[in-house]
């Protein structure tokens, strides 16, 4: 006996110590819990994020590189090498690993809970009610169907029931928020697919982890069937408790958190303790301690900056740390070389048809009962056959409960990836959802037009609420007072939807018609601030005003922006300049990829595009209609996007507040002529384009005292500047951003520092020309342009080489 023991002890490793006394003292770091540990959370991290750069352009979620890069770190592959997994992923070291990525799971489970919010369920249609109810069932009778063959073949011996359970779940799944970020990032959210597809999921996902609550409950059972029985009434018991006693104390806290103030940090240490005494509960019970994190992110209340709190505090270090972990640590367990053999790859291929098969036809099958159109069901059948991080939790669970053996748990595993990975493809080919057709025919695409009198649409376009006071001020000079039909504004925030799981809990805020939300009564703290505050300009004035939001990442929102104009037959789009004036006069980039927003969209917009550089236009505040008294200076040049920008300071200068000069530049040959025309100028073209323009507009400006029209002579570069310095106390300069002529050919010569703007709006941007007005420069709609073969710049398209310099 003593013999057996001392080889018994011989045999066991030795427990890892912490930390090393380094190399010099003799010491290998990789023999030590902490130095090894960072070197495998960095290992994964270099490896995953280099798979999801990888796999970007085929527009796949983050989870598929994670699984994929745990697969490729484990025994499959680089694990093959015996070396390098004795020295990298150790057996003594897997226990530290397995527990600190089940923290990070257990975490990021409430952060998933905090997605869910169990209010939106209650109000779940019908349809997506049905469809969620065939996601589930139809599958989960096929995963049974599937359970047997399995046992009759590689997994033979195992406990029936629970793994009929397991395997049910497993081909029953859609995961939420892997689903969630595919409708994102293929722009569908916002589609009659999109929102079918989330509110049955949301079902989907709920009955999901009931059922897999139940599947642990039956593989608890060791020694009596009464023990299932004790673990789901122990647990029932827990959610009931959860449901009358946290709600009450998280509302508390949110209350105690008032909008724009930092978070108390008690109240977020207490929550994140009580996601961690919750899974300490459930884990005790024989369920598993992330059924105690997800039921806390449930409860805890989503309006106000309470849960915003929450999820700035765990997310990043969970999400980009710990949570690839997890991957790694179910990568360590699957080995892909167990599937060997004509009879594992055959029951691979009929795991992965009866998977595909089961979630597709059950809700295609309903979809068409409910009468939805052909082409959103298929859509709607490979949406819900997204699986990803909760089925690997699903096939984990299984793998530690003994219900699942390494062969079919490499097969699930396989399953999960394909199933996952063939999501966004299939629906891009199959879904092409079509533009929505205006009821009334898209005419007036710039605010040029042979009827003034018409109702002018403009879409602003707004990063923060940085923009806002300026941009309301600029929305008021536009409103054109004596307009029988006025103005129509549709303000657009431009939200950035990040690789960030969070960024989802903003992705449920976009509502149906086309790209907005404005949900009155709530508050969603910065968003919530810009909505009141075009609420109360709509209330004080006679626009109609329509705040909408749009979610995209910044490499493509331009899409959207040009989409909701030609939506709402804008005849503008007005875009915030990407640098903002400090203090002392220079200008500060606030994000590069503001300034490609807004090439991107001079270059594919439906419409004219104007871009305001703000110097603090009306001050900080809105300026109320009887308080306007502002001086606008139209520096006209020649060429349509002169003729744009004239058009809309003609507009302006309706407004009873406004003064507005229309300064004409001439070019005249001798130096000595330089200065303001009388009579006629050495440049008048009879029949020019310019010319009907201009003689129309003087005109109609002839007995308007606010409106005056002055034409200078000029010869060059100089000349220009020192008549534009005379206007330089002026409150807003309005500019087209190609000039055309002879006068346009010195500007020529202006250094393009932001190409974008135009010459002579560079040229106001310069530091020498010290005037506090703010600047909007115009592009006319150039679709159907023909430009005059003289012109001297002509409208450009920008590469993609262009889009991405910034000089």
């Amino acid at each position: 006996m003593a013999t057996n023991n001392a080889t018994v002890a011989f045999h066991c490793p030795s427990p890892m110590k912490a930390t090393s006394n380094g190399v010099f003292q003799g010491d290998n770091p990789l023999h030590f819990s902490l130095p090894l540990l960072i070197l495998q959370i960095c290992l994964v991290v270099a490896v995953t994020r280099l798979l999801g750069f990888l796999l970007k352009p085929m527009r796949q979620p983050r989870v598929i590189a994670e699984i994929v890069g745990g697969i490729l770190l484990g025994p499959s592959v680089l694990g093959r090498n015996k070396t390098y997994l004795d020295a990298i992923f150790p057996s003594k070291s897997l226990t530290v690993l397995d527990t600190l990525a089940n923290i990070g799971l257990l975490f990021f489970l409430f952060l998933v809970g905090l997605e869910l919010d169990p209010k939106s369920l209650r109000h779940t249609g019908k349809k997506a009610f049905f469809i969620a109810l065939a996601g589930i069932s139809f599958p989960f009778v096929i995963g049974i169907g599937t359970s047997f063959v399995l046992r009759a073949t590689i997994s033979k011996g195992v406990s029936e029931a629970p793994f009929l359970v397991f395997m049910g779940v497993a081909l029953s799944i859609t995961a939420f928020p892997v689903l969630a970020r595919i409708l994102a990032e293929l722009k569908l959210l916002t589609t009659d697919v999109g929102r079918m597809a989330m509110s049955a999921a949301a079902v989907n996902d709920m009955a999901a982890w009931i059922l897999l609550a139940l599947a642990i409950a039956l593989s608890s059972s060791g020694r009596s069937p009464l023990v299932s029985l004790w673990v789901l009434l122990c647990g029932s018991g827990f959610v009931l408790g959860c449901i009358l006693i946290l709600p009450y104390i998280f509302n508390w806290m949110a209350q105690r958190c008032p909008e724009g103030e930092p978070v108390n940090e008690l109240y977020v240490t207490v929550t994140l303790a009580t996601v961690l005494a919750a899974g300490f509960v459930t884990d005790t019970i024989g369920i598993h301690a992330l059924f105690g994190a997800f039921v806390v992110g449930v409860l805890v209340p989503k309006e106000g900056p309470f849960a915003g709190a929450l999820v700035e505090k765990v997310e990043d270090l969970v999400s980009g740390l710990f949570l690839p972990l997890y991957f790694v640590s179910s990568g360590l367990k699957t080995n892909v070389a167990t599937i060997s053999g004509l009879r594992s790859w055959g029951l691979l291929v009929l795991v992965i048809f009866n998977a595909c098969f089961g979630k597709i036809v059950g809700t295609i099958v309903v979809s068409l009962l409910c009468k939805i159109p052909l082409q959103e069901t298929l859509a709607l059948g490979f949406l819900m056959n997204t699986k990803g991080l909760v089925e690997l939790i699903v096939l984990n669970i299984g793998k530690d409960r003994k219900v699942l053996n390494d062969q079919t748990f490499a097969i699930m595993v396989l399953m999960a990836i394909f199933t996952t990975f063939i999501t966004t493809p299939l629906v891009i080919a199959v879904y092409k959802p079509a533009k929505r057709i205006s009821k009334e025919e898209y005419k007036h695409k710039t605010i040029k037009r042979k009827n003034t009198d018409t109702q002018l649409r403009l879409l602003v376009c707004f990063h923060s609420t940085r923009n806002i006071p300026s941009m309301l001020n600029l929305i008021e000079a536009s409103r054109g007072i004596g307009k029988r039909e006025g103005l129509r504004l549709y303000a657009l925030h431009l939200m950035e939807l990040t690789e960030r799981p969070s960024a989802i809990l903003m992705v449920h805020k976009a509502k149906k018609n086309g790209l907005p939300f404005w949900n009155k009564g709530r508050h969603y703290s910065n968003t919530d601030q810009i909505v009141i505050a075009f609420e109360a300009y709509e209330q004080l004035s006679r626009v109609f005003i329509r705040p909408m939001t749009t979610i995209s990442p910044f490499s493509n929102i331009h899409e959207d922006i040009c989409t909701s104009a030609e939506e709402k037959r804008t005849a503008m789009i007005i875009l915030p300049f990407h640098k903002h004036q400090r203090v002392d006069g220079t200008w500060e980039n606030t994000r590069a990829e503001f300034r490609l927003i807004n090439r991107r969209v001079l270059e594919h917009a439906p419409c004219s595009v104007g871009i305001l550089i703000d110097r603090g236009l009306g001050g900080s505040t809105h300026v109320a209609a009887s308080n306007v008294a502002s001086t606008i200076t139209m520096l006209f040049f020649g060429g349509h996007d002169d003729q744009e920008a004239l058009a809309y300071s003609l507009r302006m200068a309706e407004h009873p507040g406004i003064n507005l000069t229309i300064v004409r530049f001439l070019f005249l040959t001798r130096s000595e002529d330089v200065g303001e025309i009388v009579g006629n100028s050495s440049e008048l073209e009879n029949g020019s384009e310019d010319e009907i323009f201009l003689s129309a507009v003087k005109q109609k400006i002839m007995n308007k005292s606010s409106i005056k029209f002055e034409e200078r002579g000029v010869n060059n570069y100089d000349g220009i500047a020192e008549v534009v310095k005379e206007y330089g106390g002026c409150n807003l300069f309005l500019v087209g951003r190609i000039s055309e002529g002879k006068v346009a050919i010195t500007l020529n010569y202006v250094k393009s520092v932001c190409r974008e703007l135009g010459p002579v709006c560079n040229m106001l941007t310069f530091p020498e020309f010290s005037t506090s007005a703010s600047v909007l420069v115009v592009q006319q709609y150039h679709g159907q342009r023909i430009l005059n073969p003289g012109s001297s710049t002509r409208v450009d398209a920008y590469s993609e080489e262009d889009l991405e310099n910034n000089f």
